[in-house]
């Protein structure tokens, strides 16, 4: 696809913006730890807050997912980044009525009864003007951004470059595949047409599911750059736990997470791989709105098996299962001794759902427990030559690690034994396979990823 020398130059200053602004703050950091100068650190996280919202491209989503994982940043950096989530500043008035006679045609605002001229929210890819329509229905209208392909475009190149010259450094993972599947994604997430089939998909999945609730997508009002959907009703969860709920609600909270994330994997063989603050509200009653359908993965029966399969592994300290199941998630050219670096973070997700009781997520009191860990699984992969993920690991890993995160700040006390068990009682990889070919189907979503 040929670029145009308007977009080349955009790309060009966004990298200068992004490389030269985050350079400067990391060598200000890194002043303070190698050498004892002290620094603002909040200015710093404010600093780089600004620049990651204005650039509302992937770049920011690095830093939504980074504080969802408790003690991944420090507190000043993650505070600032959390405001990301909803928060990134929004464009004006004049992008949105260009915008919006661009998709609906000049007189797009006879088709509302009223629209709001602020954004109800801003993120990564585009931001939220509540609307009204002529019936009284309560919409939310979610646009693009101007020229986010070669937004995106640009960040994927920034991307495979940092990851290009890490390799060279450290060949603990090899990223190609890592790559290929982000690139993917992304692309992906452009298309606000496939993002409304999806979220058709998950208002199937997930229908009679206690405390989860989804938008409903209104294709009269949606093209590729515009979604419009049911406008839901809630609180951004990180505002309701300043409020200290009572644990009851905490549980409550974590419970209908759990589902809303794990119900559609187990039964369909989907996952939604963006589980950042931003993509959850709380209601009144407790229960959770679940938002943004852009990043979701449909993986074959075989996989999910594989994945229950290595639960098994490491509940029964079964060697030849893992390896066997590692080898159904992809992986390749496994000795045992890379294995048993792998199963180190394999005990550590699947800890808790070993235990048949009530319990928190993760019981150490210790906050860098879980970056710990990863820096031993690092280490013994680069001790033992290396590892290769399959890009169906990426989102899996990513969903796992993120929703574990919000459980941690949740202080959830639940049985997560029981609530696994619950939903794979009746596994059956033929009878997933034909349910997850029903609602791709019903929802209209591409089942070939």
């Amino acid at each position: 696809m040929a670029m145009s020398g308007s977009s080349l130059f955009g790309e060009f200053r966004r990298f200068a913006r992004t490389s030269g602004a985050v350079g400067g703050i990391a060598a200000r950091v890194a002043g303070e730890r190698v050498f004892g100068i002290k620094t603002d650190r909040a200015s710093h996280a404010e600093d780089l807050k600004t620049i990651l919202g204005g650039l509302k491209g992937p770049l920011m989503k690095v830093a939504q997912f980074l504080s969802t994982v408790p003690d991944a940043l420090p507190a000043e950096y993650a505070a600032e980044l959390a405001q990301l989530q909803s928060n990134a500043p929004a464009m004006g008035w004049n992008f949105v009525r260009r915008r919006m006679a661009s998709e609906l045609g000049p007189d797009w605002q006879t088709r509302f009864a009223s629209f709001s001229h602020e954004a109800a929210a801003a993120a990564s890819l585009g931001q939220v003007h509540r609307a009204r329509l002529p019936d009284g229905t309560e919409v939310a209208c979610k646009l693009q951004y101007p020229d986010m392909p070669s937004t995106v475009e640009a960040d994927l190149r920034q991307l495979k470059l940092a990851m290009a010259v890490y390799h060279r450094m450290d060949n603990a993972i090899q990223q190609d595949e890592i790559y290929k599947e982000l690139r993917e994604r992304l692309r992906e997430e452009l298309d606000y047409l496939r993002e409304a089939s999806q979220m058709r998909l998950y208002g199937l999945m997930l229908n009679g599911q206690p405390g989860v609730h989804v938008p409903v997508p209104m294709p009269a009002f949606s093209t590729h750059r515009l979604l419009t959907m049911t406008w839901l009703d809630g609180r951004p969860l990180m505002q309701r736990l300043a409020e200290d709920p009572p644990q009851e609600e905490r549980n409550r909270i974590a419970e209908a997470l759990f589902r809303a994330w794990y119900v559609p994997f187990y039964r369909f063989g989907v996952i939604h791989g963006d589980p950042h603050l931003g993509n959850y509200q709380v209601r009144q009653d407790g229960s959770v709105n679940l938002l943004d359908f852009g990043a979701i993965r449909v993986f074959g029966a075989r996989f999910v098996s594989g994945v229950i399969e290595l639960f098994e592994a490491v509940r029964d300290h079964d060697d030849d299962k893992a390896h066997h199941a590692y080898e159904t998630w992809g992986f390749t050219d496994l000795s045992r001794e890379k294995m048993d670096v792998l199963n180190m973070w394999a005990r550590f997700l699947y800890e808790p759902l070993t235990q048949d009781r009530v319990r928190n997520i993760q019981e150490t009191n210790d906050p860098t427990f879980g970056r710990e860990v990863a820096e031993r699984v690092h280490a013994g992969l680069k001790r033992t030559g290396g590892v290769m993920p399959p890009r169906e690991f990426v989102l899996m890993d990513r969903s796992a690690i993120g929703l574990g995160g919000v459980f941690v700040r949740l202080k959830a006390e639940l049985n997560w034994s029981r609530l696994f068990h619950d939903l794979i009682a009746d596994f059956s990889e033929a009878a997933l396979a034909q349910r997850q070919a029903a609602a791709l189907a019903e929802a209209g979503v591409p089942s070939a990823r």
